[in-house]
């Protein structure tokens, strides 16, 4: 057991760095998780409905972005873009709204794979 700031009597073990250095790995703590809440889907809504597609494709891109693994897909199809939108040819950047598609449609087959990705501005993506 090791104290660690405020924090007294975690379970720790120490290890050695390939450097030789030691380093401490410490068991994390429950508060230490963080809680996210789950936003409940629309009654109405039907994934499988066309009608519904743009509802369902902005909380898939909503959780995506809540997640690390998200967020790396997303930074990889804005690489992939060169970080310009393909619709109008204008840099994607964060302080502009954006939105990614699927090139083809999970409801015609297509994955979330990063290679079936399109990031376009929110106003390109409706004319889109």
């Amino acid at each position: 057991f090791k104290s660690r700031g405020t924090r007294t009597w975690e379970f720790a073990a120490t290890e050695e760095k390939e450097d030789g250095a030691p380093k401490n790995i410490i068991l994390l703590k429950e508060q230490d998780t963080p809680i996210v809440r789950h936003i409940k889907i629309k009654a109405d809504a039907n994934p499988h409905d066309p009608q519904w597609e743009q509802y369902f494709e902005s909380r898939w891109g909503k959780k995506m972005l809540n997640s690390a693994r998200g967020r790396a897909k997303f930074y990889r199809v804005w690489l992939r873009q060169d970080g310009m939108c393909p619709t109008c040819q204008e840099p994607i950047t964060k302080g502009i709204p954006w939105d990614a598609r699927h090139i083809v449609k999970r409801a015609d087959g297509g994955t979330d794979a990063a290679s079936n990705l399109k990031m376009h501005h929110l106003n390109c993506c409706r004319n889109y």
